[in-house]
């Protein structure tokens, strides 16, 4: 992934629920980019930004050192050619190389397409969570 890739990376954020503006998307992946234990990486067709992924190392004092994808998205009409599988394929190499001993992944349980491509992918469901936020002034 570029910087240059933003106002597709917007894009498809938005089509993963998560809307974002070009210039907040530039932020963002010069912020990824610059750390050595996160990698985003997208595909390419015809030379159109098609889909991306961001998996980042976690170290943590109850788990070992694993690697988390924060987010895949394909463009919706390009699901179903193999995109997304080859970018898991891509960061859970990035992981290994990185000694990483597990990838993981969430995803809200509403979205069952989601969870069908990651058992596919060999993925299997450890856990159920509620998540939680609080906004910070």
């Amino acid at each position: 992934m570029r910087r240059d890739d933003a106002g597709a990376v917007a894009n498809l954020a938005t089509q993963l629920g998560y809307p974002s503006s070009e210039v907040q998307l530039a932020e963002r992946i010069a912020r990824v980019l610059g750390r050595e234990e996160a990698a985003a990486m997208v595909a390419e067709d015809a030379g159109n930004v098609v889909a991306w992924v961001h998996v980042e190392l976690r170290r943590t004092l109850v788990a070992d050192q694993h690697a988390q994808v924060m987010a895949l998205v394909v463009d919706e009409r390009c699901r179903g050619r193999g995109i997304g599988a080859a970018l898991m394929a891509e960061a859970e190499r990035w992981a290994r190389k990185r000694r990483a001993n597990a990838v993981r992944v969430a995803s809200r349980t509403t979205r069952e397409e989601a969870r069908r491509f990651y058992e596919r992918q060999g993925y299997r469901l450890t856990k159920t969570s509620n998540w939680f936020e609080k906004e910070l002034a």
